[in-house]
């Protein structure tokens, strides 16, 4: 498929997840099949401002192409330098506008999904992000509403492709939903039968035969798959390898799947130093671990991690007990 004349190879794309698909984690993605990735959302009045913190969320790895980085806010002016600044320091490929961020923060400040409230002001902010793009594709990414009562997600698309996207991504929950519940991807096909743009489903993706479902039911071009790889980046490879009617492959034996966990961590400190990648490893390892019989102890364990020397000297013990 192509977004605006980026070609996407394969239908598999990992979801920006704040605090999850940092630059580590997507490059093992990528590795195991992943065909598009999107940064963390990153603020527009955080670039404005010129926040030193927030530009290194905008990196892309050397090999990363095609990706989209994302950026989030309601002010158009803003979103429109932000988007600009975005690209120039990333070089990426495509820009992806967040309209589907739950977080009271920062729903309730009128960003992330709170714009699916004000379709006229969502509008605005898309025109100003293309505008700022300078003829790069941007794509919005949004819920199905803001709650039961309000779906919105068919007019929404329409008034986004009407704004200039060049493709949308859809998750099938409303913003009061959160996480919780069934996704809808009879919406998603709604939406996808509303527009001529690619259409990118999100949501409840959890194994190789539900990437092939979601595909199915919404007709949609790209699966985009969110929680279903944490600590399981491999469900890329089964997913590519159940869409092309191969055999599933199975998960790496344990020990193979910690290497890879303490390559992820450690490529993270190559990027954000060693203290950093240590307290996001503390859930992170722990992720691999979900599911492993007897794992309690060495998941504790990991809460208090603080060097690499631990997380090698813990790994080992893994590797010992319960490889």
């Amino acid at each position: 498929m192509e977004i605006g004349g980026v070609s996407i190879e394969g239908a598999l794309a990992l979801a920006p997840m704040a605090g999850v698909t940092d630059l580590a984690f997507r490059t093992i993605c990528r590795e195991l099949g992943a065909g598009y990735t999107v940064t963390e959302m990153v603020s527009a009045k955080a670039l404005c401002y010129q926040d030193k913190k927030s530009l290194p969320l905008l990196r892309l790895g050397e090999e990363e192409q095609p990706a989209a980085v994302q950026i989030f806010g309601s002010d158009p002016a803003c979103m429109e330098e932000a988007a600009a600044i975005a690209l120039e320091q990333s070089g990426a490929d495509i820009i992806d506008i967040n309209m589907g961020c739950p977080v009271p923060k920062v729903a309730q400040s009128g960003d992330g999904s709170g714009l699916m409230r004000r379709p006229e002001l969502a509008v605005r902010v898309a025109e100003a992000v293309v505008r700022g793009a300078a003829g790069r594709p941007v794509t919005v990414k949004f819920r199905l509403g803001w709650d039961k009562g309000s779906i919105n997600c068919v007019e929404f698309a329409r008034a986004m492709e009407g704004a200039g996207a060049s493709a949308v991504t859809v998750h099938g929950r409303t913003r009061a939903q959160m996480y919780s519940g069934t996704a809808s991807w009879d919406w998603i096909r709604a939406v996808r039968e509303a527009v001529s743009i690619p259409v990118i489903a999100n949501g409840d993706v959890f194994s190789p035969r539900d990437a092939v479902r979601i595909l199915k039911v919404t007709g949609a071009e790209l699966a985009m798959i969110g929680r279903g790889c944490f600590g399981n980046p491999w469900l890329f490879q089964q997913a590519r390898a159940a869409l092309a009617g191969e055999e599933i492959p199975p998960l790496p034996p344990l020990a193979e799947r910690c290497d890879t966990a303490v390559r992820q961590i450690r490529l993270a400190a190559q990027y954000k130093g060693e203290h950093i990648a240590c307290l996001e490893a503390r859930k992170q390892y722990a992720w691999y671990l979900r599911g492993v019989p007897h794992a309690g102890y060495y998941k504790e364990q990991l809460c208090r991690v603080n060097t690499l020397e631990e997380i090698d000297r813990i790994t080992a013990g893994i590797k010992r007990d319960l490889a």
